[in-house]
């Protein structure tokens, strides 16, 4: 009956977790006379109506306002209006190439269909979702890695990149707790903290939370694995106050990430510190037989080596996938 009870826990947690990132990730319009949004081109927004609209409100450039969903300020200029001949299509035209790599918001006031107001919209525009998830995956992970791009995360990066089967379990140890720690934040703060205004709370929460993942992971190392909760000896207990483990909970609140673009930036930051700590054991295990100038053993030629792959990892800077 126990193991039954726990096959049924797992599959239902299963099913929630699926839930979340399939239903959470569909991002409906605040108007249901809207029926799809895409770009079209580099410098195109396609908007498709669920009826006619008029073409006097909609060849108005007036009408719409459009503005990347991270900069609200910055309103982007619309050259021309295309309106289909069944006038249910609108294709806005820019001035400007689209940055496709942001989701766009478009405002529409007053739409106007056979004389009539159906109200204001807000739309989201964005790549094919898939695509847009696995974006945010490798972004985190090899674009924008936390620790040869933002340069976080580095007492633990030094400390535990001597030998390759340390570095190896710390990543996965820290890719454990970063997505745990990182979807409890989602979760706390999109159910909790900001629907009660408590979003200046988030930090200590936040910090809460990591702990709580830590001392979970410790517990668990202790009892499975001793030699590696050895190995990792202070570090460990260094990772509760882990820059990127802060980091992420704080851009998935700054961001407004649904479930599934929390998890995949949790993921993404988690495999991208372990690729790092991967890269750097292996050349400091060879650079242990190599002959390094006494002033540049240790420390300082992992610097400058970590500077090296800082160096290698700006080859990757906009780097665009779909």
């Amino acid at each position: 009956m126990a193991r039954l009870r726990r096959i049924t826990y797992l599959t239902l947690g299963f099913l929630l977790l699926a839930y979340l990132l399939v239903f959470s990730g569909c991002a409906g319009s605040q108007n249901r006379f809207i029926k799809k949004t895409s770009f079209r081109g580099t410098h195109s927004i396609l908007i498709t109506f669920a009826g006619p609209v008029d073409e006097e409100w909609a060849t108005k450039a007036s009408n719409y306002r459009v503005y990347e969903k991270p900069d609200p300020d910055i309103v982007l200029k619309i050259s021309t209006i295309e309106l289909s001949t069944n006038r249910q299509t609108v294709i806005l035209h820019f001035e400007e190439p689209l940055n496709q790599n942001q989701p766009h918001m478009v405002t529409m006031r007053g739409i106007m269909t056979e004389g009539k107001s159906v109200g204001t919209a807000i739309v989201k525009v964005r790549k094919l979702y898939l695509g847009y998830l696995f974006s945010i995956l490798i972004g985190a992970m090899l674009v924008q890695n936390f620790v040869f791009t933002k340069y976080l995360g580095l007492c633990v990066f030094f400390g535990t990149s001597q030998k390759r089967s340390t570095a190896v379990g710390m990543g996965v140890t820290f890719t454990i707790v970063i997505v745990a720690s990182a979807m409890m934040s989602w979760f706390l703060y999109q159910f909790f903290l900001k629907p009660f205004h408590l979003d200046f709370l988030q930090i200590i929460v936040f910090i809460g939370l990591v702990s709580l993942s830590v001392q979970a992971v410790d517990t668990i190392l202790r009892k499975v694995n001793p030699m590696l909760f050895k190995a990792f000896g202070v570090y460990l207990v260094l990772v509760i106050a882990n820059c990127i483990i802060l980091a992420v909970p704080l851009i998935l609140a700054d961001n407004e990430y649904n479930a599934a673009e929390s998890l995949m930036l949790a993921l993404g930051a988690g495999l991208g510190f372990l690729i790092a700590l991967f890269l750097m054991s292996s050349v400091r295990e060879r650079l242990e037989l190599a002959n390094v100038p006494p002033t540049y053993r240790g420390l300082p030629i992992a610097f400058v080596v970590a500077g090296l792959f800082a160096l290698a990892f700006l080859g990757f800077s906009g780097m665009s996938i779909f």
